[in-house]
């Protein structure tokens, strides 16, 4: 099929909801993408960080063949057995005591509203200028875009935004009717903003001393993405409520909200889909590949081996692990050009993000660093 004809489709059914790249992609092997003429892609954002294993792979397949024959779906009526062995998985591997499982980080966000709003009588919530959390209305709600919130307003009230990495703005923001704070450690959808080194420390310190909780939104982040499982790990820090996604379930939809001594009683929270078996057997699957193949060191030695060169080439460039923002004039002009290249990346603004499966190998990146050198 031509890619012509797959945009008429589009225009005649589908949403208009996505504003896309012209490439129509038909399957995927590693680190590579492929479109319906055969050109091959290699695919340096991982659909938005989430294939951390990249493309088909092998054990991954197995997991899905494997599950789907045996079970799928019952309802979370009854009980499942990768459900609770992914949630021990995650409390052991992030410190935190429970686990509840989501369809996306969306929705791991919208349980962390819910959550800090159940345990806390003061009901706002303060969020990051240029801050990204979903958007449906609740999770809208702490996304600081404008064109992302205007047309849906009035979003849930109490609700506000401080600047991201200034502690001062944030301590002249709380007040009395502060019930938690929410923070990414890195802001990836602002064009891979990093803070300062004890940034999410203050901001620990200074909730635990006003009694206010704090939700770490790790959703990008998480998993081995910045060359650390998790970010909040390394400033040996815990939040009160964790929200995990993408990376976890590299390509199959599932997230998480994680929690320390707070929880839901039975019938506040739900979802029909939450927790299926299928989605928790990848995820448990994904989760050892990245640990028994040492892909958290590898997205720490691939990302310095990226941003050091393109330091050498004079590129504006910054980031942690496979995480990496590169400041441009055009944002869009130069994600077009490295398609011509036969490279996939994304933009925000004109900053372009790069976020590749975490399986990268030196040739990978050379085969990238050679792309942006000849653009």
């Amino acid at each position: 099929m031509k890619f012509n004809e797959i945009k008429e489709i589009e225009e005649r059914f589908y949403s208009r909801a996505f504003s896309r790249l012209p490439v129509a992609i038909e399957k995927g092997i590693g680190m590579y993408l492929y479109d319906f003429d055969g050109k091959r892609y290699l695919d340096m954002f991982a659909g938005i960080a989430v294939n951390s294993l990249g493309h088909s792979h092998p054990k991954i397949i197995k997991t899905i063949e494997r599950q789907s024959k045996k079970l799928m779906h019952v309802s979370n009526w009854l009980y499942t057995l990768p459900q609770l062995e992914l949630a021990e998985i995650l409390v052991r591997i992030t410190g935190m005591e429970r686990a509840f499982i989501t369809n996306s980080g969306t929705e791991a966000v919208e349980s962390a509203i819910k959550l800090a709003r159940k345990f806390s009588d003061k009901k706002e919530i303060i969020a990051m200028e240029n801050s990204f959390h979903g958007r449906t209305l609740g999770a809208l709600s702490l996304t600081w875009g404008k064109k992302y919130r205007k047309p849906f307003e009035p979003l849930l009230p109490k609700m506000k935004f401080v600047k991201y990495n200034d502690i001062d703005s944030l301590k002249k923001s709380i007040t009395d009717k502060t019930g938690a704070v929410i923070v990414e450690p890195i802001q990836g959808e602002a064009g891979v903003i990093i803070p300062d080194p004890d940034y999410l420390c203050n901001i620990r310190e200074i909730t635990e001393k006003r009694g206010i909780l704090l939700i770490l939104d790790e959703i990008q982040t998480g998993f081995g993405r910045t060359g650390e499982m998790f970010v909040f790990q390394k400033s040996k820090i815990k939040p009160d409520i964790l929200c995990l996604a993408k990376g976890m379930g590299s390509g199959f939809p599932i997230g998480a909200m994680l929690s320390n001594g707070i929880d839901f009683n039975p019938g506040e929270h739900g979802g029909t889909f939450i927790g299926n078996p299928l989605a928790c057997e990848v995820s448990k699957s994904v989760i050892e590949v990245i640990i028994n193949e040492n892909l958290v060191e590898n997205s720490k030695r691939m990302g310095k081996y990226l941003k050091e060169n393109l330091d050498d080439m004079g590129a504006n460039v910054r980031g942690k692990g496979l995480m990496i923002g590169i400041d441009v004039d055009n944002g869009k002009e130069k994600v077009l050009e490295l398609i011509d290249k036969g490279v996939l990346t994304i933009y925000s603004r004109n900053t372009v993000r790069v976020l590749p499966p975490l399986i990268i190998e030196k040739k990978h990146a050379d085969e990238f660093l050679g792309a942006w050198l000849n653009c």
